[in-house]
């Protein structure tokens, strides 16, 4: 199958505008040199750089799904930068996340998708409850539905919380094999009555050559802290693992998904 393999832009950031305190990592809304804002979600959150390796992969799968997901870039912070901020928090933040970080595109004058006033389409529904379930994304529930309405279309974004392996990586194996039980929480699954029909059209494009494609492009300077004795592309062979297996075998979370569904109407 063919298909283009993500391009990545960097940016350089400019400007510090504001902060998104609903987000407990303290993203932020920054302008760069490309005169464009984006969110910008910064390596020395408490959260660290493991928040930043699953924004990354989660974003791109979807985008590679045909799910609609702001531009993610790449933005490097200047040591000088966040200086004369006055806040005390912020700017250790800021001082902590020197180097590369992660944003993305601002959508302006987007707002939170409401699940009681608009109700999606069942095919669309399946494809977003799919996807959360190979990426174990146990962030998108009724509370925090991490997509937005923007020029009357879904769009995606956050994907921070998924990949949760990651933050125990010594079973990572075991963890593949895993049903997704969270799904029951997830704002979508009411609505998703075609995770079959998706199950399959999905497979068939998260190919093994495609995974690995997304996956080479977290910066290797990201993949530390991980507790072991391994190189950056020996990580990335992990993650890339990670998802194939649970491609490979993604009927035990359909599964799951439909048990929690009928339980839901």
């Amino acid at each position: 199958m063919n298909f283009s393999e993500p391009e990545i832009r960097t940016v350089n950031v400019t400007r510090y505008v504001t902060p998104l305190r609903e987000g407990g990592s303290l993203p932020a809304i920054a302008e760069a040199d490309d005169g464009f804002k984006y969110v910008l979600k910064f390596r020395g959150a408490g959260q660290g750089v493991k928040a930043l390796v699953a924004e990354l992969i989660g974003g791109e799968i979807a985008r590679a799904l045909g799910l609609k997901m702001p531009e993610i870039v790449f933005a490097n912070l200047d040591t000088a930068f966040g200086r004369t901020e006055p806040d005390e928090e912020i700017q250790d933040l800021l001082k902590a996340s020197v180097g590369l970080n992660l944003a993305i595109h601002y959508l302006s004058g987007a707002i939170t998708y409401d699940p009681v006033v608009t109700k999606l389409d069942p095919l669309l529904a399946s494809q977003i409850v799919w996807m959360d379930c190979l990426l174990t994304n146990v962030d998108r529930t009724a509370r925090n539905t991490n997509m937005l309405m923007w020029h009357r279309e879904l769009w995606l974004i956050d994907h921070g919380a998924s990949l949760y392996f990651h933050h125990s990586w010594s079973n990572w194996e075991e963890q593949a094999v895993r049903p997704f039980a969270m799904v029951k929480d997830h704002v979508l699954l009411p609505q998703a009555s075609e995770l079959e029909k998706v199950d399959e059209r999905f497979r068939e494009i998260l190919t093994s050559d495609r995974i690995q494609s997304i996956v080479s492009t977290v910066p290797d300077e990201w993949l530390t802290g991980y507790g072991e004795d391994m190189t950056p592309q020996e990580i990335k062979q992990v993650y890339v693992q990670f998802l194939t297996t649970r491609i490979a075998q993604s009927n035990v979370f359909v599964k799951e998904a439909q048990h929690a569904r009928k339980s839901l109407i």
